[in-house]
């Protein structure tokens, strides 16, 4: 497990975060890559972060959970940076991506937010 992951993500909150981001593309807004996710974490603006565990060096996102925490922003892990990169309609792989506005779907957010809040308590 990298250093910056601060829980086990179950499959189906993986998935739920994928389908948050590829709905989030669609019809909200998105930050994607780590300095646009930090930078939209740091003005408050985010609703979620949604970060890849496979990202190499870890350091890229080791302040990240940290940050989320300090300012109170829900924030999730999922496997592969290169199905978030797909998930937020890229051809490349991306690290991390900040939702700032879920567009249609808020009724997914709250779903993910509770049950990501209920991980970190185990």
């Amino acid at each position: 497990m990298a250093i910056f992951v601060k829980f086990q993500t179950p499959k189906e909150v993986q998935d739920l975060a994928y389908d948050l981001v590829e709905k989030a593309r669609d019809t909200g807004k998105i930050s994607k890559g780590a300095n646009e996710a930090t930078k939209q974490v740091e003005r408050g603006q985010a609703k979620i972060v949604i970060m890849a565990e496979d990202v190499t060096p870890e350091e890229i996102l080791a302040h990240m959970p940290v940050l989320c925490e300090e300012k109170n922003i829900p924030y999730a892990y999922v496997p592969s940076k290169d199905e978030l990169g797909n998930a937020a309609g890229l051809h490349v792989p991306t690290t991390a991506v900040a939702i700032t506005n879920t567009g249609k779907d808020k009724n997914t957010l709250e779903t993910l937010v509770k049950k990501t809040a209920e991980l970190k308590q185990q």
